[in-house]
């Protein structure tokens, strides 16, 4: 795990902020076990989505056979991107894996696709070679690309990896304050800024 990634929980667990936004949950509960620290969600902030993109077909029902896909090359991100093909129903992993997946534990692949593991960075640029590529929001915003016409396959809004949450030491969750600024947030001016400036790359998690 990358420094600039935990500064943040470091600096909340320390006592240096009150309150950050920047993570989901899993990443938030691998934070904690591996400092030892007790950090909470107190609310949910926004929806960062990973989802299927495609320049060549407009349904995923209409992945041909044989099409190659794209999915990131790093561990997490990448389970993830077979768990979402998954769901999207074009292939069948082994049970139990979960995040944990790689293309080796591809159980049934009716449509004979063939996985092609890229730098997340890169995914974007790859639609132009590829038949449909699995990229995560931040990539999404980026890389420029349109959600509204080349995604043809979203994550659920509940999907754990794509709800960023605000979160606070346990031991001041419930402080009047921060219930305050997490009703703030949690707005309809808010869920109307988030409507006009991200367009639906960024969706209210609230």
């Amino acid at each position: 795990m990358l420094t600039t990634y935990i500064t943040p929980d470091k600096a909340l667990a320390d006592g240096e902020i009150d309150l950050v936004s920047y993570q989901h949950k899993p990443f938030l509960d691998n934070f904690n076990k591996q400092n030892k620290t007790d950090l909470v969600p107190v609310g949910k902030a926004i929806l960062m989505r990973m989802g299927i993109y495609s320049d060549k077909v407009h349904d995923v029902k209409d992945i041909p056979d044989g099409a190659t896909i794209a999915i990131p090359n790093d561990p997490t991100n990448g389970g993830r991107g077979l768990m979402l093909l998954e769901r999207a129903g074009i292939i069948k992993l082994k049970a139990g894996l979960g995040m944990k997946a790689t293309p080796k534990d591809i159980a049934e692949n009716p449509k004979h696709i063939v996985i092609k593991e890229l730098e997340a960075a890169q995914l974007p640029r790859s639609l132009q070679d590829v038949d449909a590529a699995a990229i995560t929001m931040n990539y999404v915003m980026s890389g420029g690309l349109d959600v509204k016409k080349q995604n043809i396959f979203l994550e659920s809004k509940d999907e754990p990896l794509a709800v960023m949450i605000i979160a606070a030491r346990n031991k001041d969750k419930d402080k009047a304050e921060y219930k305050a600024f997490v009703k703030a947030y949690q707005s309809d001016s808010v869920r109307k800024f988030i409507a006009d400036k991200y367009k639906g790359t960024i969706e209210p998690a609230f």
